[in-house]
């Protein structure tokens, strides 16, 4: 067992070990990918601020997010084709981030289902939910999050049409993957991969196939799903959805005051500021460069947590001392999984954790709910605001 002291030590395995397709729909962004590298290292840009002669005794990572109790304010972002980083990946990561005692959330383009993750838990999980034209397929998927006893709906506003992913398009990104003469020479190559798909659950969208009429099968699913993500989504529909939940909403892919002020004004529990890890929108800010705007806009008229760009501890620290109430990983817990499946996944939380704590101290803090602007250094120019 390699000895494992930081996320990149986790993504270096994981190259190694997951197809090439898998490996580039984590780690790429779209079109030029300049959001995608911005989101991270425009943390680089916020420097620490160092304090001594304070005791550093009897410090604490926890925190709650939407009145959920937390050992970290950190939770697992919805990432889609979890399960093909690595055998029944989704199950993996859900029982890792139970056992840490952080939120695990589901997307709808998993591969295990909604009821599998349900099956391979506990406790309640998060679903976060794209809207799709068929309205009724997106009101079952409602109703099965509920009958699951999902603790919250995560709905993804930055997805009404695909960005450009050049990445997805010239590998043929498919689940399962298509047998092209590319593929199977890279699967040659990753036969570890293979020996633990053949044994696994499932290796299509779990959420889709069997749940919508005529899609038995992946042949139907492609051309389904590239015609049903909705583009007429507005904030009319999305009230809408939040009265049919009933329960916590988390309104995610926020990049904008004005739109943060909107979800706000819908009563919202939380809103993320996240830009779809670079996947949408190319060019547009990094989410850390637009969290204080933000933050400004809606004051403490709902809960602000940040997603994209965070890699270690000392990006959830720096989020965190930047005015978020919470924040998300994705690829950071993707590299665990593709790396050593569920205990990769916990490797990553503790890495986290160890990060946020020893950096928490070094700064003369020992709370996380003392994290503040007194913790940072940051440029003048640094904070995202739109020119009117």
């Amino acid at each position: 067992m390699p000895v494992i002291t930081c996320i990149d030590d986790l993504k270096r395995i994981y190259e190694r070990r997951v197809p090439r397709m898998f490996y580039d729909y984590a780690e790429s962004g779209s079109w030029t990918e300049q959001t995608f590298r911005e989101n991270t290292s425009d943390f680089d840009k916020l420097r620490l601020r160092q304090r001594v002669a304070v005791d550093m005794t009897g410090r604490s990572t926890r925190g709650q997010m939407i009145g959920q109790d937390v050992t970290m304010p950190v939770a697992l972002a919805p990432v889609g084709l979890t399960g093909m980083q690595n055998a029944d990946g989704e199950m993996k990561a859900a029982r890792a981030a139970e056992a840490f005692g952080v939120p695990f959330t589901l997307s709808t383009m998993s591969i295990n289902s909604i009821e599998d993750v349900a099956e391979a838990t506990t406790k309640p999980f998060w679903f976060q939910l794209y809207t799709m034209k068929d309205t009724d397929f997106t009101g079952r998927l409602i109703e099965r999050a509920k009958a699951a006893n999902c603790s919250a709906l995560v709905i993804t506003l930055d997805l009404q049409i695909l960005g450009q992913r050049h990445k997805d398009l010239k590998n043929g990104l498919s689940a399962p993957p298509k047998m092209t003469p590319k593929t199977i020479a890279n699967l040659a190559t990753k036969w570890a991969w293979g020996i633990e798909m053949l044994s696994a659950k499932r290796r299509e969208f779990g959420n889709i196939v069997g749940h919508v009429d005529g899609i038995t099968d992946t042949s139907q699913l492609g051309a389904w799903t590239a015609e049903q993500f909705d583009p007429s989504l507005d904030w009319g529909k999305i009230e809408k959805l939040m009265e049919q939940w009933g329960g916590k909403v988390i309104l995610k892919g926020i990049l904008d005051a004005e739109d943060a002020k909107m979800a706000a004004k819908l009563g919202a529990d939380a809103i993320v500021v996240s830009n779809h890890g670079g996947r949408q929108l190319d060019g547009a800010l990094s989410s850390i460069r637009m969290l204080r705007p933000i933050l400004d806009a809606v004051g403490d008229d709902v809960e602000v947590h940040l997603d994209s760009g965070i890699r270690s501890g000392q990006d959830v620290l720096k989020a965190l001392a930047m005015g978020a109430k919470g924040t998300y990983i994705g690829r950071a817990f993707i590299y665990g999984l593709g790396a050593m499946g569920q205990k990769g996944v916990q490797t990553a939380l503790e890495v986290i954790q160890k990060e946020l704590d020893t950096t928490m101290a070094l700064c003369g803090e020992t709370n996380v709910s003392d994290l503040g602007l007194q913790n940072l250094l940051i440029p003048e120019d640094f904070e995202g605001r739109w020119q009117s």
